[in-house]
């Protein structure tokens, strides 16, 4: 008999989505439904086949084993059925808004010059960017792509890696011609070392000195909440700080910022992501597009050390 007024595809991704979000409500916020709608689909599923695919509670959702083997079969469905469409509409452009979420120093450094080439190559897609320091929730805040600076830690969001950067402690020529400049950790302990509130940076700064990493403690007379206002204290002379090189290479090249205790400098790199939700190979094209040309636009900026102009010591 056929089955031309069942929705199969429909209710076997709202089975995947609920199976893959941990709740019925988490799958219908990626599906843009109401968790009644989608519990719905996924009980007429249930009846359609005879057999019981979760067992329901109100703290948690676990799989039968019936649904357990239900779920990876139709996960293999759905991205064949994903394969199937891009390849018949291969000639056919990505569409669409994408949501982005980047800080606000890789949004003005980095993200921004990309922007106008890209939109030339995609002009059938459409941006929203949104930049902050902040640590967001892409599923609570509808976001395609965050990009994420520094270790990741694990979660359900595929990553996919875009370049590494390198750190630096720099100063302005005008802090450095009144202060004087640092030339050992001993004398670095009595300059303004500016810190950062941001959760997740480090409280320290690393040296290494005689061949071991040692950790210099951060102590100043003002903290920034994102990485832009640090450079901006920095450019002012209010103190030293250590900021990311893809962040202050202009101002470093231009001869704003100057590099100090480099000989002390432990190389470390800080790895740069791309998140998102779903499944790699089952993304819609205009998600892809972004996170392709971004790779490919960012695959060059390899790690280094900093090198500006060099300050001598009044």
């Amino acid at each position: 008999m056929a089955r031309i007024d069942v929705n199969r595809s429909g209710e076997m991704e709202a089975f995947v989505q609920v199976v893959d979000r941990g709740s019925f409500s988490a799958g219908a916020r990626v599906l843009g439904m109401t968790p009644s709608a989608v519990s719905k689909l996924v009980a007429r599923l249930e009846a359609r086949l005879a057999t019981q695919l979760v067992h329901r509670s109100t703290r948690k959702l676990q799989l039968t084993p019936e649904g357990q083997n239900f779920y990876e079969r139709s996960v293999r469905v759905l991205a064949d059925m994903d394969e199937a469409e891009r390849c018949a509409a291969a000639g056919a452009a990505p569409r669409g808004r994408v949501r982005i979420n980047a800080s606000y120093s890789f949004g003005h450094c980095v993200l921004m010059p990309l922007v106008p080439r890209f939109l030339e190559l995609h002009p059938q897609v459409t941006l929203d960017i949104v930049l902050t320091d902040r640590v967001v929730d892409l599923m609570d805040e509808r976001t395609d792509v965050a990009i994420r600076w520094g270790p990741l830690p694990p979660s359900d969001l595929v990553a996919r890696h875009l370049f590494d950067t390198g750190q630096a402690i720099v100063a302005s020529p005008a802090y450095l011609e009144r202060y004087g400049t640092p030339r050992t950790p001993g004398e670095l302990e009595a300059h303004n070392r500016i810190g950062s509130t941001y959760r997740r940076s480090a409280p320290d700064w690393p040296l290494r000195v005689d061949g071991r990493q040692v950790e210099m403690p951060v102590a100043g007379t003002v903290r920034a909440g994102d990485g832009e206002t640090l450079r901006r204290l920095v450019l002012e002379g209010v103190g030293l700080g250590r900021l990311s090189l893809y962040h202050i290479q202009p101002d470093l090249e231009a001869g704003r910022l100057v590099p100090v205790m480099e000989e002390f400098n432990p190389g470390d790199k800080v790895p740069v992501h791309a998140v998102y939700l779903g499944k790699a190979g089952r993304l819609p094209a205009r998600i892809r597009a972004l996170l392709d040309y971004l790779a490919a636009r960012l695959a060059d900026n390899k790690p280094h050390r900093a090198a500006g102009p060099r300050h001598s010591r009044p």
